[in-house]
């Protein structure tokens, strides 16, 4: 178990440090930086929908005595991820709506305190996932890295817009990102409750399908090129397969 914790704390701090990816995009033209962010929005829709269908669902129905609870609870997840970006404007790849709001400054506290709810979730879902094996948790983190790239990206830009400096802008992420400790540590004591990852694992999986296919896969469909659509798809199916290879890591 020792081995377990460690590998579930790596595993956040390393997502944590993806709060930085707002510095290369300060390096980047902004042209360049929406003609290729596309690549990590597809990557992110393959690697959740198969972490998804690979790995958390089969692994919930395992745990699980009675399938239709779990499959309760996996419409459950799609529900409570709907209502999280419902009302605290979870996600911001949306080009429109950002750059209506990016005067007004309390947007940045939103943005913050969101991401830290965002954040603390993230770290329960990878948490739960290392409790079930080591290759569950490592395929949930790369999932949960590959959405955060583009959404780190969208949210450092916002916080610039809003007010911030760029130091401040990076360092409040990255201490919104750190929620996703309290997270881990949250399912640990939990973890008493033999019954609790058994619940947490399907409500995981409907979440990262409603991110895929509610939130990403739409900023894929505003690309009409029929190279760039060629890329999404080939993009798309990579991260699906990484997700299987790590099927055959014990």
């Amino acid at each position: 178990m020792i081995m377990t914790y460690i590998y579930a704390f790596i595993s956040v701090l390393t997502v944590s440090f993806v709060s930085f990816v707002g510095i290369f995009m300060l390096s980047l033209q902004e042209e360049k930086l929406r003609k290729y962010i596309f690549i990590f929005i597809s990557l992110a829709v393959g690697a959740l929908l198969g972490n998804a269908f690979i790995h958390l669902i089969p692994e919930a129905l395992k745990e699980s005595q009675n399938t239709i609870l779990a499959s309760i609870l996996i419409i459950s997840g799609i529900l409570i991820f709907f209502i999280i970006e419902k009302f605290f404007h979870w996600h911001h790849h949306g080009e429109d709506e950002d750059k209506k709001k990016f005067h007004i400054h309390p947007v940045g506290k939103l943005i913050l305190f969101s991401d830290g709810v965002h954040n603390f979730i993230d770290g329960m879902i990878i948490g739960a996932s290392f409790l079930i094996s080591v290759p569950v948790g490592l395929a949930t983190t790369l999932a949960v890295i590959l959405h955060e790239i583009p959404q780190e990206i969208g949210d450092f830009a916002v916080l610039l817009h809003a007010g911030y400096t760029k130091m401040r802008a990076l360092w409040l992420n990255f201490l919104s990102a750190l929620l996703s400790i309290a997270g881990v540590l949250a399912v640990f004591i939990l973890d008493k409750e033999q019954s609790f990852t058994a619940w947490i694992l399907p409500i995981a999986a409907g979440g990262f399908i409603y991110v895929a296919v509610a939130d990403l896969i739409p900023e894929l469909q505003k690309t009409k090129k029929l190279k760039y659509s060629i890329l999404q798809i080939i993009s798309v199916i990579t991260g699906v397969l990484v997700m299987v290879a790590l099927t055959l890591v014990k």
